[in-house]
């Protein structure tokens, strides 16, 4: 039987096993794009993830593409734009050779996927260490940041935070844990909201608690609260604290200092990458969300950056 014409171009162009080797590589580079877009990865640091390698006869029958390998990304679109020379017919034919491969080996797209989201969590793994590096003074050593824990630990957590976060909500009961079972774990707590307008009103009163040294009390009591976070509500839980001094903080929540302390955590949490609440910072490791378990995962942690030496960014 006649092979159809895109067969026979398609294998001079790439062999039969690169083709199979080349069309899950085209799924890749545009997941690449994808999930770089969705991780804020800049598209310079995609072009470094290694595609799927051609095969040695798909480089000999395209020189260029060979000779751009020092960027797999740029060769692989190279490759693709010279389909443009296929006629309809042709282009039908390879349609359907991938089609067909695809139907019948449908794990191909999750072994690219799973080897797309290994890549993209190394490259987000180095960037995250090179902002651990770059911030570390305003992250862990910052002399307005509220403190909670042990204020001379020898290991710092960092938890970014929104008191509308259901999540956060979720986590304190696994961070007071943490307090309660590792006496010297010192905790610095990030106020960033981000959910509203309320989020930021009862941040506000937190750090104004914070200048009476009634943060942790507050922090836990509002947490603690069901409903939505505003200052209404805020200003109600901090009533119930005991040695608060209301009419200051309702003055002090207006402040300055108050303020920049909120903006100074919205700046560092855009120069880190934080987009979400909660955000764990175990010494110069990460901890993203509030995962089953999270107090034994902190810990666990904490030991590990012990056995390690300590943290290497925030001198724990």
């Amino acid at each position: 039987m006649q092979e159809p014409a895109g067969r026979g171009i398609f294998d001079n162009l790439t062999s039969r096993k690169g083709a199979l080797l080349f069309v899950p590589a085209m799924f890749a580079l545009a997941g690449a794009l994808a999930v770089g877009q969705r991780a804020g990865v800049p598209h310079d640091a995609i072009n470094t993830i290694s595609a799927p390698s051609l095969s040695s006869s798909a480089q000999a029958a395209a020189p260029s593409a060979a000779a751009a390998s020092a960027s797999p990304a740029a060769a692989l679109v190279h490759k693709i734009s010279d389909t443009a020379k296929f006629s309809d017919a042709q282009r039908k034919d390879i349609e359907a050779i991938i089609k067909d491969y695809l139907i019948k080996n449908p794990e191909v797209m999750m072994e690219v996927q799973t080897a797309l989201e290994g890549k993209m969590e190394k490259i987000q793994s180095e960037k995250m260490k090179v902002a651990l590096a770059e911030n570390a003074k305003e992250l862990f050593q910052s002399p307005t940041a509220p403190i909670a824990g042990n204020p001379k630990g020898d290991i710092t957590v960092v938890e970014f935070f929104d008191y509308n976060c259901g999540y956060c909500k979720k986590a304190l009961p696994d961070l007071a844990a943490v307090i309660q079972k590792d006496k010297n774990v010192r905790i610095v707590m990030k106020e960033f909201p981000i959910l509203s307008k309320g989020s930021e009103e009862a941040a506000k009163v937190a750090l104004a608690a914070k200048l009476q040294g009634k943060y942790w009390e507050f922090h836990r009591a509002m947490m603690e609260t069901q409903g939505q976070a505003n200052e209404a509500v805020a200003l109600r839980v901090a009533e119930k604290v005991a040695g608060l001094d209301m009419a200051r903080i309702k003055k002090d929540m207006a402040g300055p200092e108050v303020k920049k302390e909120i903006d100074d955590t919205r700046k560092l949490a855009q120069k880190m990458g934080i987009q979400g609440t909660p955000h764990f910072l175990v010494g110069d490791r990460v901890i993203p969300g509030a995962p089953e378990g999270l107090s034994e995962l902190i810990l666990n942690q904490v030991g590990d950056v012990r056995k390690s030496g300590g943290c290497k960014v925030c001198g724990g």
